[in-house]
This record gives C-alpha cells, sequence and structure tokens, in this order.
C-alpha cells in the first residue's frame, strides 16, 4: 500500500516560520559579552505568535524544547502537523495529522532553524526587554542572510525575533506563554499508528518551510 504525499502537503506541517535549513549546527553556551545562550537550557514549551513578511497576520504555534535545544518540536497552526528536530541524531521527522503519515529527512550537515541560534551569527547587545512576563536580553544579530534584532532570556528562550533569520526568511515572531518543567519522550516521537512514508529526495523551495519532501514508495505503520 503507498499513501503518495506531495511537496505541498509536506510544506503545510512547516507553516508560519517553521523552516529547518541543513547548516552548522552548534551547542548551546552560557550568555556571555559576545552572544546570547544558542538554546533553552532547560525544558520548555513556548507559546509563539509568527508572521513572515507578507502575511496579513500572525498564527500561533507551539514549540517545545528539551534542555540544551537537543530535541525540538513545532507544531504548524490549526493542527495541521508538527515538525520534530533532533540535532544528535541530525534528523527532521515531518509528520501530518491529516493523512496520518510522517516521514524523516537526514540532516547531516546540522540543523537550524528561527528559534535556535547559532556561532555562524555575529551579535551585538543592544539592551534589556521584557516579553510574555520574562527579563530578556536585546541584541543586533548579522548573518549571511541578513540582519535581525531578537530578545533572548539568560536560559536562552527567544521570546521576539525581527528581521530576516538565517536562512534569509523575513519576518517577526514574539512569545506570547512561556511554561518551564520536564518534557516526555513521546512529544518528540510520531503518534502511534502513524505510517512512515519513504523520502526519495528533498526539492528547492521557496516557500517558508525550507526543502519539501518528494515521497512516495511504501508505507510503514508506526508501532
Amino acid at each position: 500500500m503507498t499513501h503518495p504525499t506531495t511537496g505541498r502537503a509536506m510544506s503545510l506541517a512547516m507553516l508560519a516560520g517553521v523552516a529547518v535549513a541543513f547548516g552548522a549546527a552548534a551547542p548551546a553556551h552560557a550568555q556571555n559579552d559576545a552572544h546570547p545562550p544558542l538554546a533553552p537550557a532547560r525544558d520548555v514549551q513556548v507559546e509563539y505568535n509568527v508572521q513572515p513578511d507578507g502575511a496579513p497576520a500572525p498564527k500561533a504555534i507551539q514549540t517545545w524544547f528539551t534542555a540544551n535545544g537537543g530535541m525540538m518540536r513545532i507544531d504548524s497552526p490549526e493542527g495541521l502537523g508538527s515538525t520534530i528536530l533532533d540535532r544528535a541524531a541530525r534528523q527532521v521527522t515531518i509528520v501530518l495529522n491529516k493523512q496520518k503519515v510522517y516521514t524523516q529527512l537526514d540532516a547531516r550537515n546540522g540543523i537550524r532553524n528561527p528559534f535556535l541560534l547559532d556561532l555562524s551569527m555575529q551579535f551585538t547587545r543592544k539592551g534589556t526587554g521584557q516579553v510574555a512576563g520574562l527579563a530578556c536580553t536585546v541584541w543586533d544579530i548579522v548573518s549571511g542572510r541578513g540582519t535581525a534584532t531578537a530578545c533572548v532570556t539568560d536560559d536562552g528562550v527567544i521570546l521576539r525575533e525581527d528581521g530576516v533569520d538565517g536562512d534569509g526568511m523575513k519576518g517577526r515572531l514574539e512569545a506570547t506563554k512561556v511554561t518551564y518543567g520536564p518534557l516526555p519522550v513521546s512529544l518528540f516521537q510520531p503518534p502511534q499508528g502513524y505510517q512512515l512514508v519513504m523520502r526519495h529526495r528533498v526539492a528547492p523551495s521557496h516557500d517558508v518551510g525550507g526543502g519539501q519532501p518528494v515521497t512516495g514508495g511504501a508505507a510503514q505503520p508506526n508501532p
């Protein structure tokens, strides 16, 4: 039995700024004068309003980070799907809820996305701010693709970012709720009963979400 899944359908799971780039990944570090922490230091759930440049209104998405950014999950608006990032395994899992399928991509050169920072960027401390009831430090950021401003907590949560991220995507994101606490392993796994769709290749795309998986082949159930 086969489950052909179009590139457009897969891109729906990565809407509203959920872009995944294949670039150098960097470990998290404590904040210093040179740069903010590069990933959350504690398990945390963050709800964001995300508005890509040109979008008429922001969309609400939910994200979960394990300590030091090892695992991350991004749920697209309206429950269409999820993107799960495993930085240690360098693997991206895209889950589509309507079709009850998922696919897995190799990110052999690392994982980068708008919710994590990396050492390829240049940072300049600008001041302090407060977002979603939490204090944060404001940083100007310069990457190879443009400039942005971000407000980052002392433990590495990006509360607000405005400008061009490391993938050249322009827009704005702002946290509306931040909840710290242990996260279950099941959050970072495809739901039981969903079927694995084998990925043949990744086609280039200018849509938010980066490359679109072009899939096909036999589907395998997730036990």
